[in-house]
């Protein structure tokens, strides 16, 4: 990857406002991300055509945005798409073990070949729908963070994500704008630990991060 890539120096700047310590190696991945997300959306349809152009701030910067919340050890992305924020978040956290599902096999095949072409050794990539994870006989385990993006509403991403958290997972759920409704109809049995307002550099939309814990699971209703 050469120094001279036309969005390095947004992408350096974007990373430092976000209070990032990341590595030359890493802003090389993640450019060179970019550039596979161009080349294959057009055929895969990755990302909207409209917003092919703003990759950086809106699928690269806003998935980083979330780094300083997340604890130490795996993270479980569920609907992940084309590896959002999975893929920069493992990009920049080499000792983060990421697994990654989604239930469109061609957006599947993209991650594995990103994971191919970057080298990436800390992610797996898994063609299913959450919900059959056990069925298919996957046992995936209990994940140090469960992320979502662009999945559903907060009751259908923790409903998802219960099976594969205990006490102390951490559930970080993306959002635009503040999900005042999505809150109030959380079960009990959720803690809401708190709602950040982020600030992604670049992007001009309100950004928020819902992050929940849930209760033994044995102690709490049902979903």
């Amino acid at each position: 990857m050469t120094n001279q890539h036309p969005e390095r120096i947004k992408l350096e700047s974007g990373i430092e406002r976000l209070g990032l310590d990341v590595s030359p190696t890493a802003i090389d991945g993640l450019l060179t991300y970019m550039d596979l997300l161009k080349e294959w959306s057009g055929t895969y349809n990755l990302v909207a055509p409209g917003e092919r152009g703003f990759l950086l701030a809106r699928h690269i910067l806003d998935s980083l945005s979330i780094a300083p919340w997340l604890q130490p050890g795996s993270l479980l992305d569920i609907g992940t798409g084309a590896g959002l924020p999975g893929i920069p978040l493992a990009i920049i956290k080499p000792e983060l073990a990421v697994t990654l599902v989604d239930s469109a096999g061609k957006k599947v095949r993209f991650i594995r070949h990103v994971e191919r072409s970057l080298k990436l050794g800390n992610i797996q990539a898994l063609h299913l729908r959450i919900g059959q994870a056990g069925e298919k006989g996957t046992d995936l385990g209990v994940f140090a963070n469960i992320t979502s993006r662009a999945f559903a509403s907060l009751k259908d991403f923790v409903k998802a994500g219960m099976a594969y958290a205990d006490d102390n997972t951490r559930l970080l759920a993306m959002k635009g704008s503040y999900p005042g409704q999505e809150l109030e109809e959380l079960p009990v049995g959720v803690n809401v630990q708190s709602v950040e307002s982020l600030t992604v550099p670049f992007l001009h939309a309100d950004r928020h991060l819902v992050i929940m814990s849930v209760a033994n699971q044995g102690a709490s209703e049902p979903l």
